[in-house]
């Protein structure tokens, strides 16, 4: 097994704490990358007692917040669906919603594929759309 820590980082300089994921095997592609960090922040949200905002890769999509409705502060939390935010966070990705790094370079193709290292970082770093444009 070997720890793969995902950072996530915006334009602004501001920083996140990373999320720590333990991977088999000596490569793993970039959507794979995807996949697996979308499904466990999805599954610790879910296994959260107390509501709060979901603080993932992407935002849940409007459909799913449309269905989860207004939150009471007494309910349990929403759920969110691990396959729609894996979906969303693939499309984004495709249209530079976020670039991924990884040492001195850019991931640009979900195939493409990184040499798990110990201690590799891989740094999501969300691009902000321009106010007006």
């Amino acid at each position: 097994m070997t720890r793969l820590i995902c950072a996530d980082e915006t334009t602004s300089g501001g920083r996140t704490p990373a999320l720590v994921l333990d991977l088999a095997g000596e490569r793993v592609s970039v959507r794979e990358v995807i996949r697996r960090r979308v499904f466990q922040e999805a599954a610790e949200y879910n296994a959260r007692e107390s509501a709060g905002p979901f603080r993932g890769l992407v935002r849940p999509t409007e459909a799913e917040a449309a269905l989860n409705g207004p939150r009471e502060p007494r309910h349990a939390p929403r759920r969110v669906d691990p396959e729609e935010q894996f979906a969303a966070a693939v499309a984004a990705f495709s249209r530079n919603g976020f670039l991924v790094l990884t040492g001195d370079r850019q991931l640009t193709d979900l195939d493409e594929e990184v040499e798990l290292t110990p201690g590799l970082e891989v740094t999501f770093l969300k691009l902000v759309p321009l106010v007006g444009g």
